[in-house]
């Protein structure tokens, strides 16, 4: 069985606010992951891999220049899921990196990687497996900026509208079907 905190501190210092934020963060994803699937038995969700894979969705923020999450990295925050799933992949969890490369807003297609210059390669990183949407749309909940707060699905649709109307039109059909 996988530990997820063993690959958290190949690249995080225990007792560090970064790996405190990181941790925090990744068990309240994790929780709210496993609330779904125990309240959707239909959807016969992999538990198992759901509480790994939440667990290190947010792997590569260290490599990035966020410093208000005591991230001191090069790269810009938006490239933390493909920086990440190179990690796990490195690691030979190619299922656990799909899910760090995934999770960003509701899902990156090519055409928005391109239409807004984003630091991204070129190429869809949207969730397609039951697992990897749960854990995105899990994921909205929280932010790693205010470890305290759940946010309200209003404030994840303010947050997500930003981005374009079809982010939330994706997070309000995840939010009919898993809540």
């Amino acid at each position: 069985m996988l530990d997820p905190y063993k690959i958290i501190e190949k690249f995080y210092p225990k007792d560090t606010d970064i790996y405190f934020i990181l941790k925090t963060h990744s068990k309240q994803v994790r929780d709210k992951a496993l609330e779904i699937a125990s309240k959707h038995p239909e959807f016969k969700l992999d538990k198992q891999f759901l509480s790994e894979a939440s667990m290190l969705h947010d792997i590569g923020i260290f490599k990035c220049d966020a410093p208000g999450i005591h991230c001191k990295g090069t790269h810009k925050y938006i490239e933390h899921g493909y920086l990440g799933a190179q990690l796990l992949r490195a690691e030979d969890l190619p299922r656990h990196a799909r899910v760090c490369e995934r999770h960003t807003g509701t899902g990156l297609t090519k055409e928005m990687i391109v239409n807004n210059n984003l630091s991204l390669p070129h190429q869809d990183f949207t969730p397609e497996t039951l697992e990897e949407q749960v854990i995105c749309y899990a994921d909205k909940f929280f932010s790693k900026s205010k470890l305290s707060q759940t946010l309200s699905v209003e404030k994840i649709r303010k947050n997500l509208a930003r981005y374009g109307d079809s982010q939330v039109a994706k997070f309000d059909a995840w939010h009919k079907k898993f809540d």
